[in-house]
């Protein structure tokens, strides 16, 4: 779960809702191959993440002589689409989307979306305001920011893992689609308990003057990119990683930032093992250490990413509590982590 917060941009001429993030680098696979050790981390930082376009997340009825009316919404378009083109101008940001919609009219206008893998292109018909703007009646998004923890950091690549899972638009739960971003300094100031029926979260503050590295991929297992050297002191020496046939139930470890930026290890069960399962689960974890459930009811928005040590090795990151049960929660593997950062396949040197 990466925690995040949503900033409200100001309404422009098409009721967009836009929130605001934050450099991109090819290469990433050759970096994840091979790997036998690595420093498990679980600090968190502050994740900013700029889109590749504008996502549609929802859409606004407008006022007519006829009743609600959203032009986009009877064009066609829908929430989850990835706005990238309006009219003849490229969309890649709030700021071209603005800039763009400020000379609509009442005339016509292509918008061109992204669906999944489909590019569609919708012709709208924009509605006059009382101030004279035109408007489309979307509710767009471009960036996102929150709070998540790093699982593990290659000393020799600079490559890092983080949360176990995608960043995901809270409104349509599509995978975001990353245009560029980075991962920032952070002190956790606060820890909101969580309980049955309404998981906890912690609250960080970010330090945009500590520029850790960027986000190279955010994918389903987790996202990743290079870590710049020299911008945090590592408090763990690295470790073997583990096969997925290598967990085992029983006890292990989690790393986990709780408070200010101090990392401390807790006790945890393995009380179930998934095999073979492409939902990104690969194992459900029980936090069982008194300290950490007195401080945080167990597992908690913001520690997606928290490592897992269990007989010496690194075998995977936490990534979602059980809403109704916050002493549990799922993991996944590094072993799914380091192939989706690149492929990787774990040497026989980890066994």
């Amino acid at each position: 779960m990466l925690k995040t917060k949503k900033n409200m941009a100001r309404r422009c001429a098409v009721l967009a809702i836009i929130l605001i993030g934050c450099c991109l680098t090819p290469g990433i696979e050759a970096l994840a191959t091979e790997i036998t050790e690595l420093v498990p981390m679980g600090c968190t930082v502050g994740i900013e993440m700029k889109m590749d376009g504008v996502l549609v997340v929802g859409l606004s009825n407008l006022e007519t002589e006829n009743g609600p009316f959203s032009p986009a919404g009877n064009a066609g378009i829908m929430p989850g689409d990835l706005l990238v083109r309006l009219g003849n101008c490229e969309i890649r940001s709030a700021q071209e989307f603005i800039d763009a919609a400020s000379k609509l009219t009442g005339e016509e206008v292509a918008v061109t979306v992204r669906r999944g893998e489909r590019i569609i292109q919708y012709s709208v018909k924009p509605l006059p305001t009382e101030d004279g703007a035109y408007q489309l009646g979307l509710w767009l998004r471009d960036s996102v920011s929150g709070i998540g923890t790093v699982t593990f950091y290659d000393p020799k690549s600079g490559l890092y893992g983080a949360l176990g899972h995608s960043i995901t638009d809270a409104d349509t739960g599509v995978i975001m689609p990353l245009g560029s971003g980075c991962i920032i300094g952070s002190t956790v100031v606060d820890v909101r308990k969580g309980c049955s029926g309404a998981p906890g979260e912690l609250c960080g503050h970010f330090d945009k003057n500590k520029n850790w590295g960027n986000i190279l991929k955010n994918t389903p297992n987790g996202i990743f990119g290079i870590m710049m050297g020299g911008a945090f002191d590592v408090q763990q020496k690295a470790i073997p990683v583990a096969k997925e046939e290598e967990v085992k139930l029983g006890a292990a470890t989690i790393l986990a930032n709780v408070s200010g930026t101090q990392v401390e290890e807790y006790a945890v069960e393995i009380t179930r093992i998934y095999r073979s399962n492409n939902s990104g689960k690969s194992m459900m974890l029980t936090v069982t250490d008194p300290k950490l459930l007195e401080r945080t009811g167990g597992i908690v928005k913001g520690m997606s990413g928290s490592p897992i040590i269990q007989n010496g090795k690194l075998i995977g990151a936490v990534t979602h509590v059980l809403v109704n049960n916050p002493d549990r929660g799922y993991g996944i593997s590094i072993e799914r982590m380091l192939e989706a950062a690149g492929g990787n396949k774990i040497s026989n040197k980890a066994a």
